[in-house]
């Protein structure tokens, strides 16, 4: 059941990965590098969020702002970040390309634009794969309240 479980996991990864049509992962290298490392489960190593919800506070309509998530590869093999997904198009995700050794860090950014959101409460999330365990897949959250202008 768990090789049933984790075969379906690194499907769906695969399929999200190719599906990218957002270019968050650019450069030939650096997504083949990502696809071999999560087809070798031998190698998957654990990965300690810093941070995986972020408060950014009153923003006014118009501003720009980034957010940044921090982990830490608190595993034995080099931890590769194989894609970054943002929920909506009013965030530019960013991550660390290269793979980070045991106990370096690393993190995920996300360049928010409130011109392409509206007014009032937000929560916006990045969806991250990478070569880790127990789980390939996290969402990482910020949000924030957006002012109008008037």
């Amino acid at each position: 059941m768990k090789a049933l479980i984790a075969g379906m996991c690194l499907a769906v990864a695969g399929i999200t990965a190719c599906n990218n049509s957002s270019g968050s992962a650019k450069g030939g290298g650096v997504n083949a590098a990502a696809e071999k490392t999560q087809q070798d489960t031998a190698h998957f190593t654990t990965i300690q969020w810093v941070d995986s919800l972020v408060e950014l506070g009153s923003l006014t309509m118009g501003e720009k702002s980034e957010v940044k998530f921090r982990f830490k590869n608190t595993g034995s093999y080099p931890l590769v970040i194989a894609n970054v997904v943002a929920g909506c198009g009013c965030t530019i995700p960013g991550y660390t390309k290269e793979p980070v050794p045991p106990g370096g860090e690393g993190m995920v950014t996300g360049a928010f634009d409130t011109k392409k959101s509206h007014p009032g409460n937000l929560r916006k999330n990045i969806m991250v794969t990478a070569n880790t365990r127990p789980r390939q897949q996290f969402e990482l959250v910020f949000t924030g309240t957006i002012q109008d202008i008037k």
